[in-house]
């Protein structure tokens, strides 16, 4: 094995465990410690052919943020969809359905 790289996400509950705040790291992309208010974690299981996920916001999300992160996160899996495929028309169907969502939650003006 040539490199390996680590990403550490720390997640803090309460009492009665529901997230109370969210750390993560990445050092070599150059990113010490910082906080956050949610993730979504996406892997794939090849074997399964299954997608697996964890999805975790603390308390303090507002729902304007998590529409924000949401609207953010189906651009961004649009632009990996087409690095990752190179079908640029499935992709902006992705970007399509963004904005559509961005224009519901009035993010985007109609």
């Amino acid at each position: 094995m040539a490199h390996r790289s680590e990403i550490k996400i720390i997640v803090e509950l309460d009492n009665d465990s529901v997230p109370d705040s969210i750390f993560w790291e990445a050092k070599d992309a150059g990113e010490e410690m910082q906080a956050s208010e949610a993730f979504i974690l996406s892997l794939y299981d090849a074997d399964k052919k299954e997608a697996l996920g964890i999805d975790l916001w603390s308390k303090e999300m507002q729902v304007p943020d998590m529409g924000l992160f949401y609207y953010q996160t189906l651009r961004r899996m649009a632009d990996t969809f087409e690095r990752a495929t190179k079908e640029t028309e499935n992709a902006q169907m992705i970007r399509d359905f963004a904005r559509e969502f961005g224009k519901k939650i009035g993010l985007i003006k109609k």
